[in-house]
């Protein structure tokens, strides 16, 4: 049962990315990571962003995935890392083929470690 559980946490890990993995790559002309804000809220609602995220909703992400790039890795985030649209975004990206990772920290855990957003 033991193994069972250790197997479990090693794939539920798997899914997201560490924000110094993203924040090591992000100015680089170069990136391998782009980063969506798959939050489904208007801007004036959203306020601010991650800064250098493409908006993306999560109610639009399937319809738009011509719009990505398959040589890229995606980096989906939500509010919190306790809503669903995060990973509804990393299903949708997975399921369509792309290399893809939720923000293990979320928007909320970005801005707590005063990390680089930008106003909408």
């Amino acid at each position: 049962m033991e193994n069972a559980k250790i197997e479990l946490l090693k794939t539920y890990l798997s899914l997201y990315i560490n924000h110094t993995d993203v924040l090591a790559d992000m100015d680089k002309e170069d990136s391998k990571y782009v980063v969506l804000d798959v939050r489904n809220a208007p801007a004036p609602v959203k306020g601010d962003q991650i800064k250098g995220a493409i908006a993306m909703p999560a109610k639009d992400l399937s319809a738009r995935l011509s719009e990505l790039d398959k040589s890229k890795t995606y980096v989906v985030y939500d509010w919190t890392a306790g809503t669903t649209l995060g990973k509804t975004a990393l299903l949708i990206l997975l399921s369509a083929g792309f290399e893809a990772y939720e923000l293990a920290s979320a928007l909320e855990g970005w801005k707590g470690m005063n990390l680089p957003i930008e106003k909408l």
